[in-house]
């Protein structure tokens, strides 16, 4: 929003989690905007979502004062009167970078210098725009006309989470200087690399090369980082990491960390389940009429979902319970997916809750060995949660803090709460023979090839500078996550969603009480309507069987082999072995490791390795 208040496009509410959250920059068709932080945010606007896992998981990287997680405020109907207040209904972001280029004369500056205007468009927001008032061309020689503005391209970034304009006075005079002359933008050449572009002073005629302002070159050429976080109007006192030039929409400019939970019932009882989801509405109730009232207030508010099922009496006795430590309260499991795989592995598990409805099927024919058993979710829900964001380096899995890259605040001071979105949809769960997965884990074979895998992970990780000793998730891991790669690139072809739209989870802790084997493969929607029951049915014995053997048919034989087949990830410190986007890459957002720690010649046998397979 410019000025006070002035609609300048649209995003979806996921997008504001994953893609265009607070500190990222979103690249409108005329406009560059940075989303601000969640302190300038109208949280009477943002739902409640309700979670007690990941609140749990949130509080122990953000702190206790973090009290709910919500939804970004979004517009709740269609053909909204662009004047009416509903129409202001979104989150706050500021135009930057603060440079503007005249796409006639050239003119690089401040928007907030008076050189350029902003033309508002109330009934297509999208259009908004600065101009250039009354430019009469490079050489001043041509009618004075309004010419359109562009965002300037080029920004500044360090590792600390820091954005920045890029300090063009500074850059085109080779350092500190009393000049402050006009300066243009230019192009020279016909093609547009950085080598073709120029900026010029007109006062003092000096130009320079963008190309200096990149690589090792930039690094003398660039000022040392101020520190400045734009989304939260603040300077750091001191910034010791080196500023680089990075380009307006690059994919390094802001990387999301999150979390993420499935909703999954802790109790067989449902009104213990719905006080626990809830237990900070209920924690300092005192009688049963005050019971009633807050019962109410949520059907009301629609923030407990199910709640006014249940007499205030039932409720009642249910908070008593816990308050006299009959019934445990709080989510105390450090572990997200602990407690999701003991549900579904349940030898009975739910099939009644509103957020999880299962049923058991038999294991397909010809895999009865290796799969010990299979659960349909017919629905299921995904609460993600945004934590923070990095720049310029993706967030690492570390143990040492002081390895990972600083995680950038979403607001000024501790958060009270923060971003969250949730999904509907279904899935499949495939729990897998322990006996037959630790038989195989004991081959000689998979250890040769599980030492391969480990070689590449040092080797990664020396040359990122992180302990070489830590983050490796095991052979184990990397089968389940080889079959689910797998799995998610055949079942797009029948069920009727898109790969980057189907999701897994990979079970396969050794380290607690319980030895887990097992994917969960589900896809989800922002809607009520995100499962059509297509990839439920695709989870039937007589269909699950066929889609594992053509998944696994498939693999033996890549289009890229023998290269592919032939890839030694201790050459060229990568972290895959016998995978490749021909064979078993699949959609970044469909993926819980980045296309990492995938090796086909675990599951089957591929012309390099013929006795490592976990299926015969």
């Amino acid at each position: 929003m410019i000025g006070e208040k002035t609609p300048v496009g649209e995003v979806r509410p996921s997008q504001l989690l994953w893609t265009y959250g607070p500190g990222a920059l979103i690249d409108l068709p005329s406009l560059s905007v940075v989303t601000l932080g969640i302190d300038r945010w109208d949280v009477t606007r943002c739902q409640p979502i309700e979670e007690a896992r990941l609140l749990a998981a949130v509080r122990r990287e953000l702190g206790p004062q973090v009290e709910s997680l919500r939804m970004p405020p979004f517009q709740k109907s269609d053909g909204v009167d662009p004047f009416s207040a509903e129409a202001f209904i979104g989150v706050p972001v500021r135009p930057f970078p603060r440079w503007l280029r005249c796409v006639k004369c050239g003119l690089l500056s401040e928007y907030d210098l008076g050189l350029f205007v902003c033309k508002e468009d109330r009934f297509r927001p999208e259009r908004t725009r600065f101009v250039h008032k009354d430019c009469k061309g490079s050489k001043g020689d041509q009618p004075a006309r309004d010419a359109d503005a562009v965002p300037a391209r080029f920004l500044l970034a360090c590792r600390n989470g820091h954005l920045d304009d890029f300090p063009w006075h500074y850059f085109v005079h080779n350092g500190s200087s009393d000049c402050k002359g006009t300066l243009r933008f230019y192009e020279s050449g016909a093609s547009l690399q950085t080598e073709n572009l120029w900026v010029r002073c007109d006062e003092c005629s000096a130009s320079r090369n963008m190309a200096q302002a990149f690589g090792k070159a930039g690094q003398d050429n660039l000022p040392s980082c101020r520190g400045r976080h734009p989304h939260l109007d603040q300077y750091d006192q001191r910034c010791l990491e080196q500023a680089r030039a990075v380009l307006l929409g690059a994919t390094n400019s802001w990387f999301p960390i999150t979390l993420s939970a499935l909703a999954i019932p802790l109790t067989r009882d449902p009104i213990a389940q719905l006080v626990q989801d809830g237990w900070d509405y209920f924690a300092d109730l005192e009688s049963e009429a005050e019971v009633a009232v807050t019962v109410r207030t949520l059907k009301k508010t629609g923030a407990l979902s199910g709640i006014d099922k249940h007499t205030p009496k039932a409720i009642w006795e249910v908070v008593q319970a816990i308050k006299n430590g009959t019934t445990t309260s709080g989510v105390m499991e450090l572990d997200i997916k602990g407690p999701e795989w003991a549900v579904l592995t349940d030898p009975s598990p739910p099939s009644d809750w509103p957020h999880f409805l299962s049923k058991t099927v038999a294991p397909p024919t010809g895999f009865e060995k290796s799969v010990a058993s299979v659960l349909l979710l017919e629905r299921l829900r995904e609460v993600n949660a945004l934590l923070g964001f990095t720049r310029v380096e993706a967030p690492e899995e570390t143990v040492d803090k002081d390895e990972r890259p600083p995680r950038a605040a979403l607001c000024k001071g501790a958060p009270e709460w923060v971003p969250a979105t949730e999904v509907h949809g279904e899935g499949i769960f495939i729990r897998f023979d322990e006996d037959a997965v630790a038989k195989w884990e004991a081959q000689q074979a998979v250890k040769t090839r599980s030492g391969k895998l480990l070689a590449g992970h040092r080797g990664w990780r020396n040359s990122r500078k992180l302990d070489p000793a830590e983050g490796y998730p095991g052979i184990r891991y990397a089968m389940l996550h080889s079959l689910s790669h797998l799995l998610i690139r055949e079942l797009a072809l029948e069920c009727g969603y898109n790969a980057a739209s189907i999701r897994e989870r990979i079970y396969a802790d050794t380290e607690g009480d319980q030895q887990q084997a097992g994917i969960l493969i589900y896809t989800a929607a922002a809607d009520s309507d995100g499962t059509l029951g297509g990839l439920v049915d695709l989870g039937k014995p007589e269909n699950l069987g066929r889609l594992l053997t053509q998944a696994l048919n498939r693999a033996a034989i890549c289009s890229s082999d023998p290269l592919c087949s032939e890839h030694d990830p201790e050459d060229d410190r990568s972290l895959h072995a016998a995978s490749c986007h021909a064979c078993s890459f699949v959609s970044e957002t469909s993926c819980e490791k980045g296309n990492r720690y995938l090796d086909r010649a675990l599951l089957v046998a591929t012309l390099e390795v013929s006795d490592a397979a976990f299926f015969d």
